[in-house]
């Protein structure tokens, strides 16, 4: 059975997190695992307190998921700060993990702050470059690169920006972008693709950048080819 790891944060209310992310997997019949990074108080309408996890503590959970299990994949959610972020960063070199998929988490879907700046500066500097794959929204992108982004010409130019970051490849979600579809935008060494999907009229929109992350690290342990993973975790989501 392929195995994928999440190094993350705990959501009580289980619909973000490493909890949304260990349910992503076994949907797909991968063996999730999984370090945290940090605990909330929270629920799917807002964040009510976060205690951070000893940088140590977490690269000592990863090494131990390492020791013992064939890790296929591994996805990052909420870390925190820049000892987590570098602490995490050294755990891939170490122990040689990966692909790995950075979900950029900074802010809740409920506004609440979930990354500082340091953070932000340590994720681009030591993470972004061992990335398989990065996947930030709107606001993400334009945290990590300090310029807006209006429209999809914009965020085209954006998603090709953070791929001169380092990580292989950017998956830019456009679900905060006006428009009658939700368009997101793959950038690689070969260009620019769109993945395009009709938008759903839903305030229940909680987690869903930890499961599109988590259901395509779940595709990519098996060996799937990064655009089949992103479809299916697109159309996945979207169901």
């Amino acid at each position: 059975m392929r195995v994928a790891l999440t190094v993350a944060g705990s959501d009580p209310s289980g619909g973000a997190g490493v909890q949304a992310d260990l349910k992503t997997f076994s949907r797909f019949g991968v063996y999730g695992a999984a370090a945290l990074t940090l605990l909330t108080v929270q629920n799917t309408l807002g964040v009510r307190r976060v205690e951070l996890l000893p940088p140590d503590f977490v690269y000592e959970e990863i090494r131990a998921v390492a020791e013992d299990l064939p890790v296929h994949a591994l996805k990052t959610g909420a870390l925190g700060s820049a000892p987590i972020v570098e602490a995490v960063a050294k755990a891939v070199r170490d122990f040689r993990l990966g692909p790995v998929v950075v979900d950029p988490v900074m802010v809740a879907k409920s506004g609440d702050p979930l990354l500082g700046e340091e953070a932000v500066a340590a994720l681009k500097e030591a993470l972004l470059p061992l990335a398989f794959l990065v996947t930030p929204n709107r606001m993400e992108a334009e945290r990590l690169l300090g310029s807006p982004i209006r429209d999809l010409g914009d965020a085209e130019e954006a998603a090709m920006a953070l791929l001169a970051l380092g990580p292989k490849a950017v998956l830019l979600k456009g679900g905060h972008l006006p428009g009658a579809e939700s368009v997101d935008l793959l950038a690689t060494g070969e260009g620019l693709r769109r993945f395009s999907a009709p938008r759903v009229a839903t305030r229940n929109t909680h987690g869903t950048g930890c499961t599109l992350s988590a259901a395509i690290a779940a595709h990519l342990a098996p060996g799937h080819s990064l655009e089949a993973a992103v479809l299916e975790a697109q159309a996945y989501l979207t169901r």
